[in-house]
This record gives structure tokens, sequence and C-alpha cells, in this order.
């Protein structure tokens, strides 16, 4: 069979590993001098060097998977083959300093932390439940201990403050370290978790004000919610993107290229084709599509019996077209909209299918999907190997 796409160039493939930061040194592997294409073959197999600071490195099963993952992202790519090295003195030496350099002399690009996994919530259009998805599964992960920001950038459709409850106007206060206000978000506690929560919602006086801002304005906000705002840390960020593929998404996609994406579509093959554009506009962006998840699946009556009322197999279509796993299906259930009307999400305390079609994908988030960064010391750890090199050389 011919293949559809063609391999991808070495340029192409250094710009998907740029997207891979290891979470304790704060830098992409390519800047760190940790990875580098070695070898694209013909079929689309790719083979990537990395050497890691240390052979016993903690973090490699993190990163083994950060770069196939990303990698795989290119349509043109069949397997992805790791070939493992350790780092000599020098190296070390040159990647902890190269390191330092960034900590010491580069603003951070955003204020949120390289250890927070990033997930963007996309449609390719409006009324699929796009923001809905997204706080309950927030709100799901939460429960689990987590503690996770929500960013609600769907900024001129904001609807994330009433769905979780929360009314409060933001303020800030000055940080310390930069001599700056900050931005405080709101939070909520879940159970052992924290919620997070960054909207424009809680910068109008009310819901029903509308803001008319052009599309800089967009990017530009955006922008300073994700610079000027004191998230400290959080096992992951979830971002309620607006529908489309416009400057919003371009922009998050220039500011955190760690961003996974979360494609939520309807059963309709409308919604679905549609869709698809958001897939594209990821790859095209060397983000990571994460996978799909099908809202509004079916409903179910008292008596059990299912009905398809937007049709059957748009998310599973979706999914396959664009190689990423179908995450789950969600029904359509009336708890969910009474959930976000009175700021109690489904997934905390209903018992009903689509309250458990939302726990079962946040448990396969964090498991499977795009499990949290588990730190593990291994900065110390090089630390300790390269004083050690170093009084051997002045012995």
């Amino acid at each position: 069979m011919a293949r559809r796409f063609a391999p991808p160039t070495t340029d192409e493939v250094t710009n998907l590993l740029r997207g891979v930061i290891d979470p304790e040194l704060g830098s992409d592997v390519v800047d760190l001098g940790m990875a580098r294409c070695l070898e694209i073959t013909d079929d689309g197999r790719v083979l990537i060097e990395v050497k890691l600071t240390i052979g016993g490195c903690p973090l490699r099963a993190q990163i083994k998977k950060d770069i196939e993952t990303r990698i795989a992202t290119h349509p043109g790519v069949f397997a992805v083959k790791i070939e493992w090295g350790e780092m000599n003195s020098d190296e070390r030496s040159a990647t902890m300093a190269k390191a330092r350099w960034n900590a010491k002399e580069k603003a951070a690009d955003t204020a949120v932390p390289n250890t927070t996994r990033v997930l963007a919530i996309a449609s390719g259009k409006g009324g699929v439940g796009k923001s809905s998805v997204t706080v309950n599964l927030a709100a799901a992960i939460a429960a689990q201990g987590y503690t996770v920001g929500v960013l609600d950038a769907d900024i001129w459709g904001f609807s994330v403050p009433r769905m979780l409850g929360l009314d409060q106007r933001l303020e800030a206060e000055q940080n310390e370290a930069t001599g700056r206000p900050m931005i405080q978000p709101n939070e909520r506690r879940v159970g052992d978790g924290l919620l997070k929560v960054v909207s424009t919602g809680f910068l109008v006086e009310n819901e029903s004000t509308a803001l008319m801002w052009r599309g800089l304005m967009l990017t530009k906000a955006v922008e300073q919610f994700l610079n000027d705002v004191a998230w400290g840390e959080m096992d992951y960020l979830l971002i309620d993107m607006p529908p489309g593929t416009g400057d919003v998404q371009m922009g998050l996609a220039r500011m955190l290229p760690r961003t996974d994406m979360v494609i939520v579509t309807t059963p309709a093959v409308s919604a679905q084709k549609v869709a698809i554009r958001a897939a594209d506009m990821a790859r095209r962006s060397f983000l990571r599509v994460a996978g799909v998840i099908e809202n509004m699946s079916e409903f179910i009556c008292d008596h059990g019996e299912s009905y398809a009322l937007f049709g059957r197999g748009g998310g599973e279509a979706l999914a396959d077209e664009i190689g990423a796993p179908l995450l789950g299906r969600i029904p359509i259930e009336p708890a969910v909209a009474d959930g976000g009307d009175t700021g109690e999400p489904v997934s905390l305390k209903g018992d009903g299918p689509a309250a458990r079609a939302f726990r079962d994908i946040a448990t396969l988030i964090i498991t499977e999907t795009v499990p949290p960064i588990q730190m593990a010391g291994c900065s110390a750890r090089v630390e300790s190997v390269t004083a050690v090199a170093v009084n051997r050389r002045t012995a």
C-alpha cells in the first residue's frame, strides 16, 4: 500500500523534539544537547539519539514517552526508535551550565511550571460541549488529589466561572521574586485536590457583559493569563479553547509548545469533519493530539433504551482518521447541564452514565494518556556526579 504522507524532514523532527521539556532542568532536550535526529528512512522510521545526564536517570521513562508521542504526531512517521547513551563528564558539565544559564539569564516563557502537564481542550466548531468537558475533567482529576489549573481561553464565550460556581473578581498581589504584581487565580477545593481558575468572566461586572475585542487583544489576554498569573505548582493545566483555529490557538502553540490537545466532537458527521481542522492545526503547530472525546454520544432513557439523537460513530471516525485514541463517549444527560448551571460539575457527585464516563476518562488521562510528571531528583544526582569528576581532575 502506498504511503499517504512523506516522511518528516530533519528540521521537522528537531522542532518536534523542542516540545519535549526536561522537567527538572527546565529547557527542551534539543537546547540542552540531550537529543538529536540520527536517521529518517524513506518509509517513515525515525531514529533519535538521546544522551541522559546519568545512566540511571529516573526520568528516562518520562522522556522516552514524551519523545515517542511527540514525533509520532507527524503523519509521515511510521515508527520511532530511541538509541540511548550517557553523557561524559564534559557533556554533563556543558548541559548543567546551559541549564543554569537559562534559569539565570532567560526569563520564563510563561508562569506555568515545566512540571505541569498542559491539556488544550479544543474543537473545530462551537456547540459541542467543550467547556462542559473541560470543567468536568478538571474536577474529576482534582478529585483524585491533584492540583489542576483551569484557563478559560474562550475569551468571548466564557462560561467556566458559572460551571464551577465561582464569581470572585481576580486580584493581583506583588510578587517578591519578580518585583511586579501577579494575578491570583480563584481557587476551589475538591476533596484532597485543588482547582485554580482564571477567566475573563472574573473581569466583568456580570455574565451578560459582552467583550468586544479584536483578534490581537484576544491573543494578548491569553499571553497575560500565561505570563502574569501566579499559577504556582500544578500537576495539570486544562485550557478551554475557543472554537476554530485562529489567533488564540496559534498563540498557545507558540507559548506552550509542550501542550497536548484533546479534541471534542459530537457523533454528527458534520462536527467530525470540522474537528479534523483542529487536529490539522495541532499537527502544523507540532502539538500532540492526545485523544478524542465524543460528547452527546446518545441519550439513555430511564428504561435503559439508548437513542443516537445526533448520529453514530463521529468520535471513532475522527480518532481513526487522525491516528489518536478515542478516550471515551459522554452520553446526553440532564444532570450534566444542571451541574453546569448550579456550579456543581456532575463528575464530582453524579452517579449516572455521564458522571462515570467523565471519571473514567480522567483516570485514563492520569494513568496512561498524559500521566503527571514524577520528579525524582535527577539534577541533584548529576550535580553529585559532576562534582566527583571535577574533584578527580583537580586532585
